[in-house]
């Protein structure tokens, strides 16, 4: 590696630590200002550093890869996340979730059940899931910035014990980079965490224009045509998959036959099935919610919500298309003169195109830009998860009284706690692919139902959502010890087929189960109590089947209507879910020169924009102050 690139490299460290250290005394003042900033810190600084947080380097280095291997049609692979959840959270959660005044997901789970036995036993499990989902993306990190750091960086890191090895370089480089990112999250709390991300946004901006600039100028448009077919270039598609590449380019045609999603109908179907509950379920209690939670009114928190979806897509996917772009012209003709390449890990796709093909300078910066993705996303779970240990589980049950200087050290412990953990569990994750598959599929299959339920209907109580939970914990953990026990099985039993089976076709399993849990616990168990529910109902106000509390308001002579919104909230998804894909194959097809479609592209998101500012944005000024 040049050393320009090492010096930029070494300036952004510096640069993020020093501000991150430096804006800490802020969060000294109590857990407030720790997991929230006192709810003082503008909406568009939370939306770009949210939109930061969701920059990561795993997922862009798996996004790399199947933009490269399926084409435009991949971006429907974030359906998996889902990633139109965001749009959901747009047109009305966000709303909904910051009438609450509280501080965490499993906090605001309170406000919904109640403080008996049945809700605290809801608050307890969902503040379990939150630290979970915490512990299972930081061993994503882990897996994703040791792969990319191994590849670019030139020195070996391995440790030995003797003869034995005790890391590997790419343990070893994962390790370091989550060390000093956990130091300035744990050190400045919500306003670090802000404060750099919007940092890392501004290098990422830069990064990806500079590498989009470079393929652009530096591949010509003939060089792209004869690589990739009309297919690749084509967002529509049948049942089942087409022929992507042409006959030199077979290996490719072979290696999408054998990932699974040949029956792609089917698969976007089911993500599909599973996004519209998931999304309506609302954000999992993480880095998301507490963005929300931090903003300083219910109307700033729909701003932010949008504003997050405006700034995160065209530079990520600019960035992608650039990567991909070079790596179509420049190592498509090695991959298939090495078949064992072809079929490998499309995820060193990115580390190799930086590491060979980038120009110096631009590297440094790409590579500064990519490590800022990684720790801002990074240090965003490490904000969101300690809140739930703390708040939630200890001062709620342990130590209800102690000093605010108490609960932010307990807060430092529990970081380094979950730090830890999630490492662990990185040292045994096959790749990124498989843990990607267990968050999305099976994990957040868990979350789904018994948080659809929550919102749409009063007889729902803590007892059903506690036992809708905890079943989902259960099937998908399951899941996970079946996905890592692949081949133990007799070939015969319909353990090893269930082994075997794509993740996001269990889903159907772990939502029943889920579902089948929480019915079970609301029916044989008493309702929620009826002021719980009508001071959560006047509060929130969300639609759904909530007539009893309804009248049972205006029995108390408020003035309160129903909700009949849903169709409108419905319709506005619909139309934002076209946005944002708008805003991803945008820059897609500009970066391969398909200027037809992306003049068809850019006309879609200007006539969605202009729609949703009548629709959505316009019902949103008029939200009280």
């Amino acid at each position: 590696m040049n050393i320009i690139d090492i010096s930029i490299i070494a300036i952004y460290i510096i640069l993020t630590l020093g501000v991150g250290i430096w804006v800490s005394k802020k969060a000294s003042k109590g857990l407030e200002s720790y997991f929230l900033g006192d709810n003082g810190i503008k909406w568009y600084y939370l939306g770009l550093s949210n939109g930061s947080g969701m920059f990561d380097v795993s997922g862009t280095a798996w996004m790399v890869g199947i933009l490269f291997l399926y084409g435009v049609k991949s971006f429907m692979f974030m359906w998996l996340w889902p990633i139109f959840n965001q749009i959901f959270v747009m047109m009305f959660l966000a709303m909904w979730i910051r009438r609450s005044n509280i501080m965490t997901g499993s906090e605001w789970i309170l406000t919904r059940f109640g403080n008996d036995k049945a809700g605290r036993a809801s608050h307890l499990i969902v503040a379990v899931f939150a630290i979970v989902s915490a512990i299972g993306f930081i061993a994503y990190f882990f897996e994703g910035v040791g792969k990319f750091m191994t590849i670019i960086l030139p020195w070996d890191f391995s440790l030995f014990l003797g003869e034995s090895l005790l890391l590997s370089s790419e343990q070893s480089y994962a390790l370091i980079i989550i060390i000093l990112t956990t130091i300035y999250t744990i050190k400045g709390g919500m306003f670090s965490v802000v404060a750099t991300e919007v940092l890392q946004y501004i290098i990422m901006v830069i990064a990806g224009i500079l590498v989009a600039g470079y393929a652009f100028f530096a591949i010509s448009d003939v060089e792209i045509t004869n690589v990739i077919t009309e297919e690749w270039r084509n967002i529509f598609f049948g049942w089942e998959l087409g022929t992507h590449w042409d006959e030199k380019y077979q290996a490719f045609n072979n290696l999408i036959d054998s990932e699974g999603y040949k029956m792609f109908g089917a698969f976007i179907g089911m993500s599909l099935f599973k996004g519209f509950f998931a999304s309506i379920a609302g954000p999992t209690p993480s880095f998301d919610m507490q963005r929300i939670l931090s903003t300083k009114t219910v109307k700033e928190a729909a701003y932010m919500s949008g504003f997050t979806n405006l700034v995160l897509f065209i530079p990520r996917y600019l960035l992608i298309a650039g990567i991909v772009v070079i790596a179509l012209v420049v190592l498509s003709p090695g991959m298939i003169a090495n078949p064992s390449l072809a079929g490998g890990d499309l995820e060193i796709l990115l580390p190799q195109v930086i590491n060979f093909h980038v120009p110096v300078g631009i590297k440094g910066l790409l590579l500064a830009g990519l490590l800022a993705a990684f720790m801002s996303t990074f240090s965003a779970f490490v904000n969101a998860g300690p809140a739930y240990i703390v708040n939630d589980i200890y001062k709620k049950y342990f130590k209800p009284s102690a000093s605010d200087k108490h609960y932010i050290k307990a807060s430092h412990i529990a970081s380094f706690a979950v730090v830890g953990l999630g490492v662990f569990m990185g040292f045994f994750a096959e790749s990124i692919n498989s843990l990607t598959l267990w968050i999305t599929s099976a994990l957040f299959g868990g979350y789904v139902a018994a948080n659809f339920l929550k919102w749409i209907w009063w007889r729902f109580n803590g007892w059903g959502y506690f036992w809708g939970m905890l079943a989902g914990l259960i099937i998908a953990t399951l899941q996970f010890v079946l996905d890592h026990n692949k081949g133990s099985f007799s070939e015969d039993t319909w353990l090893n087929e269930l082994s075997h089976l794509h993740a996001i076709y269990l889903f159907p399993i772990i939502f029943g189960f889920s579902l089948l849990g929480s019915f079970l616990g609301t029916y044989l168990s008493k309702p929620t109590d009826m002021n719980v529910l009508k001071s959560f109902y006047k509060n929130v106000h969300p639609w759904g089947w909530w007539k009893p509390v309804l009248h049972a308001l205006k029995e108390d002579g408020v003035a309160i209507k129903r909700n009949n919104e849903f169709w409108m909230d419905m319709l506005n998804c619909g139309i934002g879910i076209v946005w944002q894909s708008s805003m991803i194959v945008l820059p897609i097809y500009f970066m391969i020169r398909d200027y037809p479609k992306t003049w068809i592209a850019l006309a879609v998101f200007a006539l969605t924009s202009i729609i949703l500012k009548y629709t959505w944005l316009d019902k949103v000024r008029k939200i009280p102050n």
